[in-house]
């Protein structure tokens, strides 16, 4: 045939690649991580507020029977924290952040799934959760995790800056069932 090409073709079979990155563990943070998550919070969530979250207060959340603090660890490094307040039926998540050179990796949303699945085992049925009205990133990084903006807080940050309030509904759940 005139034109005609042979034309070949390769197979690929899925499998792990050598830029896969490398898998994200959560744990329960220590006394030996306060400081370290202390820090994380005044450079990345409390910056140009005053810094509130020290450590002395991350410790004292890590003694509370009804705090979870977790820590997201990739490659043995704290890439990011979450520290989340549990009551009858609603939990507060009280900080989120993640390390700048881990963002957007995943490692955010694999906390936040964290807190969530701890929330339901508990038998909470609503997280709610503030961020800064400036945070743009922040608040769509939630919206895309299903939380909804409930409520505008003028003054909220020590009346330096508006805050959102935001709230998911974790549906019917039952105290002790996943």
């Amino acid at each position: 045939m005139v034109g005609s090409k042979l034309v070949e073709f390769a197979v690929f079979r899925p499998g792990p690649m050598p830029f896969d990155p490398p898998p994200t563990s959560i744990r329960f943070a220590t006394r030996a991580d306060a400081l370290a998550i202390a820090e994380m919070s005044r450079d990345l969530i409390e910056k140009g507020l005053g810094w509130s979250w020290t450590r002395e207060r991350v410790t004292r959340c890590l003694r509370h029977p009804d705090t979870n603090v977790v820590i997201a660890v990739r490659n043995a490094d704290r890439a990011g924290f979450g520290i989340m307040k549990y009551g009858e039926d609603e939990a507060h998540l009280l900080l989120l952040a993640v390390q700048p050179g881990f963002m957007r990796r995943g490692i955010g949303t694999t906390l936040v799934g964290w807190l969530e699945r701890s929330a339901r085992v508990a038998g909470i049925a609503r997280i709610s959760l503030e961020a800064r009205h400036s945070n743009v990133d922040a608040r769509n990084f939630y919206s895309r995790l299903g939380y909804s903006q409930a409520e505008l807080l003028p003054g909220y940050y020590g009346g330096r800056e508006a805050s959102v309030r935001m709230a998911k509904e974790l549906g019917s759940t039952q105290k002790g069932t996943a």
